[in-house]
Formats: C-alpha cells, structure tokens, sequence
C-alpha cells in the first residue's frame, strides 16, 4: 500500500453482502431458497440510473476490483489498472459493480457457507452452477440496486463468459458487452486442463469427499497442484521464458527432486499461496461451469442464430500470445457477430504476455479500451 492513495484510485472501499429471499432456480435442477451476493461498488449511481457497469470475474477472481480496504493492504483489487478516476473504466462517469459470484468463496454463497438444512457446510452438497445460472443471480442483483439497463457488461476470461451470456440472455438489459480474452466456448485442451486440475484436489488425501471443512482440513496439495497447472496457462512461453528461462536456484545441480529452477520455486510458491486463500470445492465449481458454457448449443450449435438475439453493442479484445483464449476464438465470435449483422468492434493486441495479458496495463489495449468506454460513457443520459 502506498503511504498516499493515488490520485487515480478508488481509493478505502467496503464490501457490502446483499442478501436474496426469493428462489433461484438453477440449470442442474435444483433450487436455492434463498442466498447472498458480496459486492462493492464504485462511483456514484447517475439520477438516470444509466451509467451502472458490471464487472465479471474470472476463475479465482472476487469482488475486490478495485481500490483499498484498509491502508495496511499489501496491494488493490485484482483490476485496479482499469478502474478508478481517469483509468478505462472511469469512476467519474461510471458506477461500477463488481460481485463475487454464486458459488465463490470470498463472501457469495457457496460450498463454505452454512447450509442452512444441515447447520454444516455446504461442501460437494452446494449445487453445480452454470453461467447462465450466474448472470441469472447478476440479473437479480441489477434489479436489487434499481438498474434496469446496465451501460455495459465487462469481463475478461471467464467474465467474458458472462458479458456474452448476458447479451444473449437479456439483451435488453445491456447496452454494451465487452469481451475480452475469452471464448463462447472451450476448445477439448481446455477442458482436458481443468479435468487435471479437478483430479488433482480430489485425489488429496485431505479432500474427504468434500467435506474437508467437517473435519477442519483442507486439501492443500491438490489444490496447490491445481493451481501450478493453472499458471502454466496463463503464461506463454515467452513471458515464462524472459522471466525466470532456465535460471537456477542454485549453481549447481543437487540431483534429487527438490527446487532446481526458478520457475520451479515460483510455481510451487503460487501453488502454496492460493491454497491457503481458495476453497477447493469453489475450484471444482468454477472450472466445471467453464467447461459447460456453449450458449450456442441453445441455438442447434449455431453462435450465430444464439447471438441474433442480442441488440448490444459489442468489444471483443485478443492477445497474440495467449494460447488459453487464443485470437481465434475471439475471431470466431467477432465472426458470428457480423453474420447476424450485430456492431462489434474487434482489438488483437500484440502482447508477449499470454492469457494474463488481460489484467496488464499494455499501452495499445488500454487505449482501445478506453476508447470504446469513451463511447459508452457518452451515451448515457
């Protein structure tokens, strides 16, 4: 934390827990009576109601996007480049809301809270969600805070997800969609990726079937393992490369299985850190919506006749190294968009810094982005 709030901060933020009593009902078949939604907003709420922006989180992410909860804190919300006073996404002319979803593990419902049946856990028993089970709750949340039309719907990865389910679900409830490193649906490496992720937590002696909690454990090594497999993707080999390439720890070699190279001891630190900040069943949760999302198979596997629907504007962003989302999956929804003759506006940022590159303030991205929320910003009332 810096000694003084930068100028372009949010600055002290506080989560706030919105509760739902009315039911949700969900994709798998089963029904939640009631649940809560951990939020923080930033800006202020225009006397139209129009300027409202909903950020969407990716896999591990949360609802600290921006900004300080006390002075003490090692460093801000996970996209505070892009949102504060100035930055693309302006809290001077947005009223920005960004939530932990459904299911997550840092305030929202999820496997870590209490089921109220039980008095326990919800562990494996919390229901499997989906996106759209995600941007249902969002949808709920909006009307919560009044917003009958968001200015636009912003994620990247896994958020991207949610920004072109919510074109396809509610288009009218949107004005913009903005896409960024993302995907309409998973390629089979992908899944084959978070299946090796799933396998690693449950294969933990401490995983107990779920209910680690119950027997107050946690399954760390899984989910340590998870995480290192996650990291791998998220860089690209060049970035990995000018990083750490093949530096040593040590300058010679010990010929055992200890840390030898740097990358070695970065993952393994990764792996470490998030286990003990992340919930295991919340990882199997998220990877497995992941894995379902396919808005075209609505739509008898055509993007195109799922997207005809939509009447929002849209922001796609790619980047030349990320072989998780790669430009072409990008392309191929900037691709059925203007087959149904949709706006769409399409940036592929040359940047070596893989998936990642997404929450990275890289010059060309942050212009483009800018630009286009320039745009929005402008046509609110």
């Amino acid at each position: 934390m810096p000694e003084l709030i930068p100028a372009d901060s949010v600055g002290l933020v506080a989560p706030l827990a919105i509760p739902f009593d009315q039911p949700l009902s969900l994709n798998c078949g089963e029904q939640l009576e009631g649940f809560q939604l951990m939020v923080e907003t930033y800006g202020e709420l225009n006397q139209s109601r129009s300027n409202g922006v909903l950020i969407c989180h990716a896999l591990s992410g949360h609802h600290h996007a921006a900004g300080y909860h006390t002075m003490a804190d090692r460093k801000p919300g996970w996209w505070d480049n892009f949102i504060g006073p100035g930055k693309p996404i302006d809290t001077r002319r947005f009223f920005v809301v960004a939530l932990n979803n459904l299911g997550g593990c840092h305030g929202s419902t999820g496997p870590t809270s209490i089921n109220p049946e039980t008095g326990k856990p919800y562990g494996p028993d919390f229901p499997v969600v989906t996106v759209a089970d995600w941007v249902n709750s969002q949808a709920m949340l909006a009307d919560h805070l009044g917003i009958s039309q968001w200015a636009a719907v912003i994620g990247g990865s896994l958020g991207g997800m949610q920004a072109l389910q919510w074109s396809i679900a509610y288009p009218e409830k949107l004005r913009h969609a903005v896409i960024i490193a993302s995907a309409a649906r998973l390629s089979a490496q992908n899944i084959a990726f978070n299946e090796v992720a799933r396998q690693a937590i449950m294969s933990d002696d401490q995983f107990s079937g779920g209910r680690y909690l119950e027997q107050n454990s946690i399954p760390r090594k899984g989910l340590g393992l998870a995480r290192m497999v996650g990291h791998i993707t998220y860089l690209s080999d060049d970035a990995m490369g000018a990083k750490f390439g093949r530096e040593r720890k040590n300058a010679g070699f010990s010929y055992d299985y200890n840390v030898e190279f740097q990358i070695e001891s970065y993952l393994r630190y990764q792996g470490e850190r998030f286990s003990g900040s992340f919930d295991a069943n919340t990882y199997l949760l998220m990877t497995r919506a992941l894995d379902y999302f396919d808005p075209a198979g609505d739509y008898g596997n055509s993007l195109p006749e799922a997207l005809s629907r939509a009447t929002a504007g849209f922001f796609l962003a790619s980047f030349s190294t990320d072989w998780r989302f790669s430009p072409e999956r990008s392309r191929e929804m900037v691709d059925a968009l203007m087959r149904v003759d949709k706006d769409v506006t399409y940036l592929e940022v040359d940047a070596p810094q893989g998936h990642d590159a997404f929450l990275m303030n890289i010059p060309r991205y942050v212009r483009g982005l800018s630009a286009y929320l320039h745009r929005v910003a402008e046509e609110c009332p």
